[in-house]
């Protein structure tokens, strides 16, 4: 399980910015306006940074829940038909069946908040505020036991007060800088005194025959 290093983030970043110099250089629509790039810059890092202001219970998340998420995720997120199953799952993810939910496999609370905020519900998507994404967020650590009192109140202030359980069995993407996917430069001439055949590939006619009757 991977996790992208800050130096992909970084050049995502980087070339965002490089989109307003390129617009202006080929004279190809306009500089983004600061208020859109805000309207874009949403999302919500494991830190908390881009986390907005904002408070919700678990109590308050329940009903929220109840109206506008248990139709796909169930009453207490064991997903209905084929929807998402958002809790439950401890000590499956080794099994022949994991079953990856918040509680079983996510690394980060941020990654609940983020994609609650940004894309639930299915239909509404960016249509919930802020209280009501903490609230929400708080009832899904309750329903996977991560919380155990109905009055808890999940804000900014104590985000980072709850950790994910499967959070330390991710590790750090490393491409950029492992030696195993080091592109080493290609040879192009006298690469190898001679060149011995080792195996050929067979035919392997799958038609299947027909009588001529």
């Amino acid at each position: 399980m991977l996790k992208f290093p800050k130096a992909v983030a970084i050049a995502v970043a980087a070339s965002l910015l490089c989109g307003s110099a390129i617009a202006g250089k080929y004279n190809l629509g306009r500089e983004a306006l600061k208020e859109e790039v805000a309207a874009w810059d949403i999302d919500v890092r494991p830190d908390g940074q881009g986390l907005p202001e904002g408070q919700g219970t678990v109590a308050q998340g329940e009903e929220i829940w109840a109206e506008k998420c248990a139709a796909c995720h169930g009453d207490f997120g064991e997903g209905v038909d084929r929807w998402p199953v958002i809790a439950g799952g401890v000590d499956t993810l080794a099994g022949d069946d994991p079953v990856k939910t918040v509680g079983s496999y996510w690394p980060y609370l941020s990654t609940v908040w983020d994609y609650v905020n940004r894309a639930m519900p299915f239909s509404e998507a960016r249509s919930l505020e802020p209280d009501e994404v903490y609230a929400l967020t708080a009832y899904i650590l309750y329903i996977n036991d991560l919380v155990d009192d109905e009055d808890y109140e999940l804000s900014k202030k104590n985000f980072l007060e709850k950790p994910l359980p499967n959070e330390a069995n991710f590790i750090e993407d490393d491409r950029l800088e492992s030696p195993v996917f080091k592109v080493a430069e290609p040879c192009m001439k006298d690469c190898k005194a001679d060149v011995k055949i080792t195996g050929r590939a067979r035919i392997l006619d799958v038609t299947p025959e027909t009588d001529d009757d």
